[in-house]
């Protein structure tokens, strides 16, 4: 999967918010400390610093969603975020998208924080970011 496949998907799944642009999943996975699993149907992109996991985007293409392939990617990052040293794992989502909030609850998420008027959904309207954690593995 390359950072133009990756970008095609997020901007398939993300029409609320502005998707990530081929060069800013090409840098980020230049990182030493970044990873990406799953593919195009459905895919993570996972940052793995000092004991700690932080998922930065997961994204499943509409033409593929509601088949468990995204609980499979939070399987397969969990695991391999734990072999790369993680302890924990962060993530946020916005306090609007129930069916990724049941997702993360599912895999053993609880809210932990809240980020006020995070995500951008227009020129006037702003969505608070739930954030969430779990241990690993």
């Amino acid at each position: 999967m390359t950072p133009a496949d990756m970008a095609a998907t997020h901007k398939a799944a993300f029409t609320q918010s502005r998707p990530w642009s081929q060069t800013e999943f090409s840098d980020l996975l230049s990182n030493r400390f970044t990873f990406a699993v799953g593919d195009t149907r459905c895919f993570a992109l996972i940052q793995v610093i000092a004991g700690e996991a932080e998922l930065l985007t997961i994204a499943t293409h509409p033409d593929h969603q509601r088949r468990g392939l995204a609980a499979q990617v939070m399987t397969t990052w969990h695991d391999m975020a734990f072999t790369k040293g993680a302890e924990r794992a962060f993530l946020d989502v916005a306090a609007d998208n129930g069916p990724a909030i049941a997702l993360y609850q599912k895999r053993g998420y609880a809210p932990h924080g809240r980020r006020p008027g995070y995500y951008k959904r227009s020129a006037q309207e702003s969505i608070d970011a739930i954030v969430m954690q779990r241990p690993l593995p």
